[in-house]
């Protein structure tokens, strides 16, 4: 069985793909920036709980400190993400899309990643099994948006499907310089959770799915390669 840390994991997809690991046997830790929240979900799932602010170095670097003190790490999920959306739950429209907007976007999702990532790969690598798993997005495939045919063509806004982008960049590129270690990208579909205002189609169990599979790959699993709950998709 792994260790397994998953960052945003008090509510949404985080919460229910720590659900479904420790329901496998696995260990988890629960991260959350928010320590009432997170000690809360963490205790109804029989979690350990860790607060863990993916946009503070300071921060993931103690709880990189402190895992490593415990024992150590084979898995991290990073699926901590934000989607700016205006108080109606509506987009933002393109016109009024800021460099600073954009930047609070990438901060959580694509920095916060590359953060945790430089912090636990040294840890990681001395696990049998290491694995990460980026929550990306179908939204970050350029080729939808281009395509009328998709349905990602018709979505509005973009600070959110550019930073998953860049996640699907940032996935094949460490993927390639850690090639002891199962890199991939998960996109969990369109999920009903608090970040598209429960909008999504599917349950939070049908998104965890493709997570939770590819926390468990072994060392000859793929790596730098994007799924869905249908299989392999083509970046």
């Amino acid at each position: 069985m792994s260790t397994i840390l998953i960052t945003g994991a008090n509510k949404g997809l985080g919460y229910e793909t720590a659900r479904q690991l420790l329901a496998a046997g696995h260990t988890v830790y629960a991260g959350a920036r928010d320590a009432d929240r997170g000690r809360a979900a963490a205790e109804a799932l029989g979690a350990r709980f860790i607060q863990l602010d993916v946009n503070d170095d300071a921060s993931v670097e103690a709880v990189a400190k402190t895992i490593e003190a415990d024992g150590g790490l084979d898995v991290l999920v990073n699926n901590a993400g934000i989607e700016p959306r205006k108080a109606d739950g509506g987009f933002i429209p393109v016109a009024e899309v800021t460099a600073d907007s954009m930047r609070s976007v990438f901060e959580t999702n694509v920095f916060g990643q590359v953060r945790t990532m430089h912090a636990f790969l040294p840890l990681l690598q001395r696990s049998a099994a290491p694995v990460v798993v980026n929550v990306s997005s179908g939204l970050g495939l350029v080729r939808a948006f281009a395509d009328e045919r998709s349905p990602a063509h018709f979505y509005p806004a973009v600070e959110y499907p550019a930073s998953k982008a860049a996640v699907n960049a940032v996935t094949v590129q460490y993927a390639k310089a850690f090639p002891g270690v199962r890199i991939n990208a998960a996109d969990p579909g369109f999920t009903a959770t608090d970040l598209n205002h429960h909008a999504g189609t599917q349950t939070v169990e049908q998104g965890a799915e493709v997570i939770v599979r590819l926390a468990q790959l072994g060392p000859d699993g793929p790596t730098g390669e994007f799924f869905s709950a249908d299989g392999q998709l083509a970046w």
